[in-house]
């Protein structure tokens, strides 16, 4: 029984660790549309300049797509078959953890609570959840096509490598979905 709590511990650490760094990613597409034609792209910077977002993480989002679309046999062009344009939002996520331990009447006397009584420990943390939308316009009829959502825990990262390796991570988890119906899963 010893052996068991003491691995129990180390997996919820590791499943709480795990959940907090992963992408959760959702897509739709038109089911219309003929992916296989779509060979070069661009980026619209009419929705890009919307983006809610500083300049540079703008930059480093743009950077991962290019490097993401070109892996995979893309090639920008100025006379795309597609046009990706990108959106976020964010939104502070409290979460509140209550633990009540004992049932209240413990000890010796006349106090009931001289010796122990019930312990109560309440945590409370904030943490900033983000979402990252890449849509895929067609650039012929100028119509959505396909559209990714990330969503995942953003943590204020202060190192530049680390955050950079975030939105990486973002981008690529958004864009392994597209093609719909690609074997590049």
């Amino acid at each position: 029984m010893k052996n068991i709590r003491f691995l129990i511990v180390p997996i919820f650490a590791l499943l709480l660790l795990v959940s907090c760094t992963s992408v959760q990613v959702l897509t739709d597409y038109d089911r219309e549309a003929n992916f296989d034609t779509f060979k070069t792209y661009a980026f619209y910077k009419t929705g890009i300049d919307k983006a809610q977002i500083s300049d540079l993480d703008k930059k480093r989002i743009l950077k991962a797509i290019d490097s993401e679309m070109s892996s995979r046999g893309f090639v920008k062009s100025n006379e795309p078959d597609i046009l990706l344009s990108i959106f976020t939002k964010e939104r502070q996520q409290v979460d509140v953890y209550s633990n009540y331990w004992g049932s209240g009447y413990y000890g010796w006397g006349w106090n009931p609570y001289f010796w122990g009584g019930p312990y109560s420990n309440s945590n409370v943390s904030t943490r900033t959840e983000g979402s990252l939308y890449i849509d895929i316009i067609d650039a012929k009829n100028k119509e959505l096509v396909w559209q990714g959502r990330g969503v995942g825990s953003l943590h204020n990262i202060k190192n530049i490598e680390k955050k950079e390796a975030r939105i990486k991570e973002f981008v690529a988890e958004i864009l392994q979905a597209y093609p719909p119906g690609s074997d590049r899963k």
